[in-house]
């Protein structure tokens, strides 16, 4: 017992010796029963291990190449399954295809303008399997005008199935109009459906119509050419060419800007441009004359005149519904070789407006545009009108001759016109006032004007006794403004109302006035007719008006005060009654008003439009104090205020 730990006493001190001898080598013994280690050598360093990466770089390609693997995997399945998917479409024997569905028109390509055009279609299906649903869809012009964006007509006809192999047979009634020599287009479609789907297949056939004739022949008679500020007239005709009776009919006229229409034979069923022609026959012709001018236009200028001829319609009677026709004439604006420009009161508008109070002065510019002499330029200027006061007409180096309502400038006031250079200009001058509108003749002027129409004349030499005449024309209408009447009184002993309290008014007691607005109105109508005015914060607004049918309102507010008169007419107040209202105000004196008069109310503004001479007009009146300078009775003394 005593010799056995004896023995491990001894092992243990042999382990403790090995264990600590630097020169102790270990003996390593593999047994082949147990798995086998290599053992790593450690780095004692940070430097690159190339084992590691090789490593690396195995395991990552050897990754990559599973992924293009699988890649090339998946791309091929696709391509294999698009494929099949083409198959079974295309190549199947129950797929339908757009190409083996034939729509084939059988009409002829031209039709007469406004009549029937039968459109015969045989739609054929080649294909092994049925369409399903079939629609015919017809696409067309519904006027003259090609565009199918903005005006066309839509037919829809169910076909119903179309078996494999079958034909379908169609019969559609169209109606065309156009110009002459004019193509139409038709967009024919049909939509279908396949058998187990439910998307919509279309096929397409475009086609193209020629328009023999219309039913409706237009022409205009018209200059191509005009001077600036030169009349013109058109000449418009119109002619049914159809077999059938039209009814219903308008034509319709579209000025170009700077035309400004004068009249017309006959004259237009509504506004300045449009004609109903009514009920027209075969062969039967309208025909219509337009006279104008072209003003405010400029040398090189291309004028459009349009217009148009077809069905009224249903919802504005000045509108055309279907267009059986239309055609465009162009008018090109060029300089006159002499030119002769009117201003009045230096404004080259084709009209001008001006009151009765307000003188005319009129200025004529020259200009020889030739690049030649001029001889013998002579300029006369025609002046006319129910407004003009011939007695005032005044004209510098001219001659005016009243027999013939005319002035004269020529060689014989002015010496330089016998012979005029390349580019030379000038001025002539006159002057002239309108009539007052009422109480001259005893009545009362309509639509007061004065006319000026201003001519120039003048030989372009030619060489030896050959000489070409030229002239140019230039006109100017002056519309008179209508004489419109504001008064504006404060009355207390006279007027619609009773006033009460004292006279003159007494600090702290209230008195109460009555205003009184009074319009009047000579030769124009006058519309949106309103007067505007205010209170002071001292003057209290009663509330009682007359008449009660007047519009006057007040607003607490701002202390404002507006009638909305409306229209007066031409000759109120003058042959006929006033148009007025009458209101109440209060005033209660305060210490700091005695001996002052104080102001009732403030200034008031009249504004209106002058239908005629389409300008706006304007009346201002100064405010009104307690003096009430318009009520007759009233004492003098009555106005200021007493403690």
């Amino acid at each position: 017992m005593l010799s056995r730990d004896r023995n491990k006493l001894n092992r243990i001190e042999e382990l403790k010796s090995k264990l600590f001898d630097k020169d102790f080598k270990v003996k390593m013994e593999h047994r082949d029963n147990f798995p086998h280690f290599q053992q790593k050598e450690v780095m004692d360093s940070w430097g690159e291990n190339e084992s590691v990466e090789t490593n690396f770089e195995e395991n990552f390609f050897m990754k990559t190449s599973m992924f293009k693997k699988f890649f090339i995997f998946s791309v091929a399945f696709f391509v294999l399954a698009v494929g099949y998917a083409a198959y079974v479409f295309f190549a199947n024997s129950n797929s339908v295809s757009n190409d083996n569905i034939d729509i084939t028109v059988q009409s002829n390509a031209f039709t007469n303008g406004g009549e029937d055009y039968p459109l015969l279609l045989e739609i054929a299906n080649r294909n092994s399997s049925p369409i399903l649903l079939a629609d015919l869809v017809i696409e067309y012009p519904k006027s003259s005008q090609s565009d199918l964006s903005k005006d066309n007509e839509h037919l829809r006809i169910s076909l119903g199935t179309i078996p494999a192999g079958g034909v379908k047979n169609e019969n559609v009634k169209l109606v065309f109009f156009g110009e002459q020599g004019s193509v139409r287009p038709i967009n024919i479609s049909l939509e279908y459906r396949v058998e187990g789907s439910n998307a919509i297949f279309v096929k397409e056939k475009p086609y193209e119509i020629s328009i023999n004739s219309t039913p409706i022949n237009l022409s205009v008679d018209a200059p191509t050419e005009v001077n600036t500020n030169q009349d013109i007239t058109l000449g418009v005709k119109a002619t049914l060419n159809s077999t059938k009776a039209v009814s219903g009919m308008l034509l319709k006229i579209d000025y170009p800007i700077g035309f400004q229409f004068t009249k017309a034979t006959p004259s237009p069923s509504i506004g300045n441009n449009v004609w109903d022609l009514g009920d027209i026959t075969p062969g039967t012709e309208r025909n219509i004359s337009i006279s104008g001018k072209m003003v405010d236009v400029f040398d090189g200028e291309e004028k459009v005149f349009r217009v148009w001829s077809g069905t009224q319609s249903s919802s504005d009677k000045s509108s055309i519904d279907v267009v059986f026709n239309s055609l465009e004439h162009i008018v090109a604006i060029k300089k006159s070789s002499i030119e002769a420009k009117l201003l009045v009161n230096g404004v080259l508008n084709s009209e001008y407006a001006v009151d009765t109070k307000t003188g005319v002065q009129g200025q004529i510019q020259w200009t020889n545009n030739l690049e030649t002499k001029i001889n013998d330029l002579k300029i006369i200027a025609k002046i006319y009108g129910n407004a003009l006061d011939r007695k005032s007409i005044s004209a510098k180096e001219g001659f005016y001759d009243s027999t013939q309502d005319s002035i004269i400038w020529d060689k014989n006031s002015q010496s330089k016109f016998a012979e005029i250079n390349p580019g030379d200009s000038g001025v002539v001058s006159f002057s002239l006032s309108p009539l007052s509108l009422f109480g001259a003749q005893g009545g009362m002027i309509s639509s007061p004007t004065i006319n000026i129409d201003v001519s120039i004349t003048g030989r372009q030499s030619e060489g030896g006794d050959l000489a070409t005449n030229l002239s140019s024309q230039e006109s100017k209408v002056i519309k008179i403004i209508s004489d419109i009447g504001f008064s504006s009184k404060a009355l207390y002993y006279s007027g619609p109302f009773k006033n009460t309290g004292p006279i003159p008014p007494k600090v702290g007691e209230k008195t109460l006035y009555t205003i009184t607005w009074s319009l009047s109105n000579t030769a124009n109508n006058i519309s949106k007719a309103q007067v505007s005015s205010s209170i002071p914060s001292w003057i209290r607004f009663v509330g009682t008006t007359t008449p009660l049918s007047e519009d006057l309102v007040y607003n607490p507010s701002t202390r404002e005060i507006i009638w909305n008169a409306g229209t007066v007419l031409k000759g109120t107040g003058i042959t006929g009654e006033n148009k007025e209202v009458s209101f109440q105000v209060e005033l209660t004196p305060s210490l700091s008003q005695v001996n002052t008069a104080p102001i009732i109310i403030n200034s008031a503004i009249l504004t209106g439009h002058d239908d005629f001479a389409n300008v706006d007009v304007k009346v201002s009146k100064t405010s009104l104090d307690a003096r009430l300078l318009g009520d007759s009775s009233f004492p003098p003394n009555g106005g200021k205020v007493v403690d």
